[in-house]
């Protein structure tokens, strides 16, 4: 599939086969193709937790997601978290195929970077996570699956229910799977002239 299509082709889907599984293989394929997606420093302090047991699930759907079928139903629900603090966490990893003194200089660069700017870390962060959510979700389309982000359930209790670690961020799940009912008409684009700014506001 082209790139645009899969961009025009993308929608949030609600209904999903819930016999359907993906292979391991398609999995890895999914997962493998959103880690190419881009991060400031190639710090990938993205963090995919895949909800798979099927308790978890549905406590998750009735008790923290508002019954929202997708959650039980789709072949892949991913939760996507990031770690706020991966700047600190052994850096020189980010850049193991760089030369040394390219990987000495953007270590330096991203300590000074990050240090003390709390409210900056986790902007990268939700960013980071953004930037992946999308790449899984065309990803998916070009694998034939349909998608849906999701951030109707409950951040703090659903943080707890996975033992978020203290220095992780928490974002939107996107569930992935056999697409049952096409998705509603979209309801429309905002016009570019709305929308883009030349040179300044």
């Amino acid at each position: 599939m082209q790139v645009k299509d899969a961009i025009y082709n993308r929608r949030a889907v609600k209904h999903f086969d819930a016999d359907h599984t993906m292979t391991a293989a398609e999995e890895k394929e999914l997962l493998e193709t959103t880690i190419q997606s881009p991060t400031s420093f190639n710090i990938q302090h993205w963090r995919f937790v895949i909800l798979r047991d099927p308790e978890l699930r549905a406590k998750i759907r009735k008790e923290f997601g508002n019954d929202q079928s997708q959650m039980t139903d789709a072949s892949l629900l991913v939760l996507f978290t990031a770690d706020m603090k991966a700047w600190q966490k052994e850096p020189t990893r980010y850049f193991a195929n760089a030369p040394k003194e390219v990987s000495d200089m953007l270590v330096s660069w991203m300590g000074e970077f990050h240090k003390g700017r709390e409210w900056l870390q986790r902007d990268e962060a939700q960013r980071s996570i953004g930037i992946a959510m999308q790449t899984m979700m065309l990803a998916a389309q070009g694998l034939g699956y349909q998608s849906c982000p999701m951030i109707g359930f409950d951040i703090e209790a659903v943080a707890k229910l996975i033992n978020l670690p203290e220095d992780h961020v928490m974002g939107p799940m996107v569930a992935i799977g056999k697409g049952t009912q096409a998705a509603r008409p979209k309801p429309g684009q905002l016009p570019l002239d709305e929308v883009v700014i030349e040179n300044g506001f």
